[in-house]
């Protein structure tokens, strides 16, 4: 049986069994199967006497999860101990979350982010009170402090200045140093797939990346520098030579996906990281060219890159990592453009079975950016 039939069936069997969510340690099949006594159990448990009393539901916003925010109410030890009134959740509720997330592995990933690494960085990123995953059916959730009113979340609009694009360099290189060539990688304590092996099985759970690739290349010319366009059919292989490429670099954890809309704006103009799903050992390059080229717009990346790139470097030495040189950074940065072009071509053409995931407008204006570097870069030719 294939991954997309036995995560089907698992979920027509939750389906059908519609159980609630009541214990600590349940992972609720859908939104509908959360419980007070579920909620009690995993946001009172340091609080003696306190229980939620009611709660109530934000709209959907779905995309690749499904989320929802939680509005809700304690009993009196519960308002007393200042226990928070709203969560934040994202799940798999859908048939369609569960294949893609599922059969990637990318739902257990976030699971152990939140688990497993967030205490030990020293970033801004979010936190949460409960995450869990339930391999049979291959629900999950994650519950989260609910930062909505105090940090602003990013999309292709949002105005990347300087002093917020060393915040996002400075966020990366910490994150980066953390476990830069850790034993630990791979490990119990860090259970991550490589990079290269991650690759491998979301193309081989995900039928048709390189047709669906291809297509969306072709009726994105409208935002793709001609030259690059006239060379499109050179694309998916250099996109598995820097896959390969990765093999023979230093590793570090690594989040994957980090495009603005992932980012969000703290209070001083701190830039902090989201969505933990798609972390993987491999070379840091990948992350800090996908946040710089997607996060900023096409002149500043040309007029900055160098300089940010720069700084990377000597963040890096600050935190310990010596073996890093501007000129490795660059060539590497090159190299990896082409898996972040491929993350967003997939958005605008779908593989069969995957959700839609990003609105239109989003999804050409990162293609707009990502095919401006890669022409820029002249990346095409960088692995000769």
């Amino acid at each position: 049986m294939d991954k997309f039939a036995e995560i089907a069936l698992a979920y027509e069997a939750e389906q059908r069994a519609a159980r609630c969510a009541l214990a600590y340690g349940d992972v609720p099949g859908t939104f509908d199967a959360i419980t007070t006594q579920w909620l009690t159990a995993i946001l009172c448990g340091a609080t003696p006497g306190a229980a939620v009393s009611a709660f109530s539901m934000g709209d959907p916003d779905n995309g690749s999860s499904n989320r929802r925010r939680l509005f809700l109410e304690y009993n009196d030890f519960g308002h007393a101990a200042g226990l928070p009134a709203t969560i934040f959740c994202k799940a798999a509720e859908s048939l369609g979350s569960r294949v893609m997330l599922g059969a990637a592995g990318t739902s257990l990933a976030e699971v152990n982010f939140f688990n497993k690494v967030r205490s030990r960085l020293n970033i801004e990123a979010p936190e949460a009170y409960y995450a869990a995953f339930n391999p049979q059916t291959y629900a999950y959730i994650v519950v989260l402090k609910d930062i909505g009113d105090s940090v602003t979340f990013c999309d292709e609009s949002t105005d990347i200045t300087w002093p917020r694009a060393v915040s996002m360099v400075s966020l990366l290189a910490s994150f980066h140093a953390r476990f830069y060539a850790s034993p630990e990688l791979g490990t119990e304590s860090i259970p991550y797939r490589t990079w290269p092996d991650f690759w491998n099985s979301m193309l081989k759970n995900s039928k048709g990346w390189a047709e669906a690739c291809a297509h969306a290349m072709d009726i994105s010319e409208h935002v793709v520098p001609p030259r690059l366009y006239k060379r499109r059919g050179q694309i998916w292989a250099a996109t598995w030579n820097s896959v390969a490429r990765h093999n023979a670099l230093s590793k570090t954890l690594t989040h994957c996906d980090v495009h603005l809309k992932n980012w969000y704006l703290a209070p001083g103009n701190r830039m902090g990281l989201a969505d933990w799903q798609i972390l993987t050992v491999g070379h840091w390059s990948r992350d800090l060219i996908y946040a710089l080229c997607t996060g900023l717009d096409i002149e500043n990346r040309r007029a900055w890159l160098p300089k940010l790139l720069r700084l990377y470097v000597d963040k890096m030495r600050e935190f310990g990592v010596l073996d890093i040189s501007f000129e490795e950074a660059l060539l590497n940065c090159r190299q990896q453009l082409f898996t972040t072009l491929a993350f967003w071509t997939i958005t605008l053409v779908p593989a069969p079975g995957m959700p839609p995931m990003q609105p239109e407008k989003t999804t050409y204006k990162f293609i707009e950016r990502i095919t401006a570097a890669i022409d820029d870069m002249d990346a095409l030719d960088s692995f000769e």
